[in-house]
Formats: structure tokens, C-alpha cells, sequence
């Protein structure tokens, strides 16, 4: 199916590496023009040169989302490189990767989640959203995450940024849906990056399940249910989360507005 993508301007944050460069790379085959963010701009580079490779057209800005200056920054250079930005993906972000309990958490956390997740796509949207606006044509796609309406015991904070991602995307999608932009959520589940193959692989080692060079489709049979009841049955991949976030982007969906699309296999009870 043609998305009718063609020449439309792309800004990926956070696109240097998994679902990030996932999207980019899905967005650029469909002959979008990708402008690839990220902090490592060796790494930003690869993602844009393999891009142009393949025949697509991609550009590189660099900054840190926790900074005003740098996003004005990067918002400017991305313009200058490409033109107005029709397609914006807030995919920066995550977890700090601490786990912190209840009993451990503390509010610099919080804090720091907040700045990190909430308000680096904040700081970018309002600098896009306007033109967006006046062009009367836009989308903007939040990453959202499962934590948000399925939050595990650990590591809170994360949970509540992302719930805080969910509700700016149903009030935006209702500021702006007249004028021709739609701003949609994204929460992938159980999805195959390389942090999860190697956690996957550690836990069938440690637990005598398998060898950690097994096949993929061993570890993911034999792991997989320690972590997750899929009913799917399996992990997610990368490609599928691009090709949903394709769709919200695309001109085909301009009906579709302040939805929380959950790639998950179904794990998520919540209609």
C-alpha cells in the first residue's frame, strides 16, 4: 500500500538506534524524508548514511532534549536541511534503566524522568506544532509504552511519564485536530531490541533453560513466559512498530486522532 509519504519531513527523535531508527529507516522506504536525531552524532551519521544507501533521503541533528538551547537548535537546523517538519515522532527518552522500588524511589528521579520523557517532547512539539497548524496539514506521534495504563511494581516514575505522555496527546489531539493535525500515542509491548535478545539470552543462561547462543526462537519460547503472557505468543518486532507509526503519519489516517495504539500482541486487557 502507497502511504503517500512521498516528500513529506520527518523529525525522529531519539532515531539513532531501535525503535527510533526503526521508524526512521520504515518512514524513509516509504519515501519520506527523514531528518535522524540523537545525542551521538557517529551514530545519528550511520543510521542516516545507511538510509541514503538504500536510496533514501536523510539528514542529521544532533542535541539533548533536557536543554532549550539545543532543541531550538536542532529544530532550526532540521528546517534548514529539510524545510518545515510535516511529521514529528516524540521517541526520545526511556528509563534510566535503575528499577528503583517504591521503597527507593526519590523525587530527583521522578524529576529527571519528567524532564527526560514529558517535557523533551514538549519542547520540541511547541517549536513544530504552530507551522504544523498554519499549513493546515501535521502529525505528531508520541512513543508511549504499556507502563502507562499496565504500570509493573518498579521503577514508578517511568510508569507515571508515560501515562503524562498519553494524556498531552488526548488534550493536543482535541487543540488542533481543526486544524488539519492529528497527534496519535504509540505504547509498544514486549518488542525484540538488542537489550532485550541479550537480557533474554542471560536469563535462559543463568537458569540452565538453554545455551545463550541458542536459536532465537528457542530463548523466546522458553523465556518469554517469564516475563509476559503474550497471547501472541511471541515478541514483538522492531519493523512492526515502524509500520504502525507509517500509518498514523500518513494521509490515510487523518481520521484518526487521540488514540493510544497498543502493539502488544494483545497483553493489554484495557479496551
Amino acid at each position: 500500500m502507497d502511504l503517500s509519504l512521498s516528500g513529506k519531513k520527518a523529525l525522529i527523535t531519539g532515531s539513532s538506534r531501535g525503535i527510533g531508527e526503526a521508524i526512521a529507516r520504515k518512514l524513509a522506504l516509504e519515501k519520506a524524508v527523514v531528518i535522524v536525531h540523537g545525542r551521538d552524532e557517529a551514530q545519528a551519521q550511520r543510521v542516516a548514511n545507511e538510509i541514503i544507501a538504500l536510496g533514501g533521503c536523510a539528514h542529521v541533528v544532533v542535541g539533548d532534549l533536557t536543554h532549550d538551547d539545543e532543541v531550538q537548535q536542532l529544530v532550526d537546523a532540521a528546517e534548514k536541511l529539510a524545510g518545515s517538519i510535516d511529521i514529528l515522532i516524540n521517541n526520545a527518552g526511556g528509563s534510566s534503566g535503575l528499577k528503583e522500588s517504591w521503597h527507593e524511589t526519590q523525587p530527583a528521579s521522578w524529576a529527571s524522568a519528567y524532564d527526560r520523557n514529558v517535557l523533551a517532547a514538549l519542547r520540541v512539539t511547541t517549536r513544530l506544532l504552530p507551522k504544523m497548524q498554519e499549513a493546515k496539514w501535521g502529525r505528531v506521534i508520541n512513543i508511549s509504552s504499556l507502563a502507562a495504563t499496565m504500570p509493573p511494581p518498579t521503577a514508578p516514575e517511568y510508569s507515571a511519564c508515560k501515562a503524562a505522555i498519553n494524556a498531552m496527546t488526548a488534550s493536543m489531539a482535541k487543540a488542533v485536530a481543526a486544524d488539519g493535525v492529528t497527534v496519535n500515542a504509540v505504547s509498544p509491548g514486549t518488542i525484540h531490541s538488542s537489550t532485550l535478545d541479550t537480557r533474554f539470552r542471560e536469563v535462559a543462561d543463568e537458569r540452565g533453560l538453554c545455551s545463550k547462543d541458542a536459536p532465537w526462537e528457542e530463548i523466546e519460547h522458553l523465556v518469554l513466559p517469564m516475563f509476559a503472557q503474550v497471547p501472541v505468543g511471541r515478541v514483538g518486532k522492531l519493523d512492526e512498530i515502524a509500520a504502525a507509526v507509517a500509518f498514523l503519519a500518513s494521509p490515510i489516517a487523518g481520521y484518526i486522532t487521540g488514540i493510544n495504539l497498543r502493539v502488544d500482541g494483545g497483553l493489554s486487557p484495557v479496551l
